[in-house]
């Protein structure tokens, strides 16, 4: 794990990264799915990522968003799972599985980046991408309750 960065600009190219990174595993993930609502549901977390790439790209220090931090149910399914390694041939549960645990990464990470900074607009912004994140969590964690588990 990287070394947490407190400053503005680390942060703010740090998260750019991040949901680069992010946006173009959806889309990858996406080509990779047999099914319809799979790939549906993948490029939509990729577009999602994206606009939160713009917004971080929009960003200036002095003037800061007070975004809402809402609380996100957490079904907790990606603690209880073993850890997939990106695979070509990785079935749906597998990508469904990766992706649960790079979200549950991303909402540990930001919500971690927040408890380092001082400036209470910018710890309650990172607050707030941690909870986007946790939304992202939570629908892959419902796709694979309905999905997967429920074949069982």
């Amino acid at each position: 794990m990287p070394v947490l960065e407190t400053t503005f600009q680390k942060i703010i190219s740090f998260a750019l990264n991040n949901e680069k990174e992010a946006a173009e595993f959806y889309t990858d993930m996406s080509t990779r799915a047999k099914k319809q609502n799979a790939k549906t549901m993948f490029s939509e977390l990729a577009a999602e990522e994206m606009k939160h790439r713009e917004f971080f790209e929009g960003l200036a220090e002095d003037r800061l968003p007070d975004l809402p931090v809402e609380k996100v149910v957490d079904l907790k399914i990606s603690e209880y799972l073993v850890d997939v390694e990106f695979k070509q041939d990785m079935d749906y549960q597998d990508i469904l599985i990766l992706a649960m645990k790079k979200e549950e990464s991303a909402v540990k990470l930001y919500n971690d980046m927040a408890t380092k900074v001082q400036a209470p607009k910018l710890r309650k912004l990172l607050e707030a991408m941690a909870q986007e994140e946790a939304k992202h969590k939570l629908r892959l964690e419902t796709e694979y309750d309905e999905n997967v588990l429920a074949e069982d």
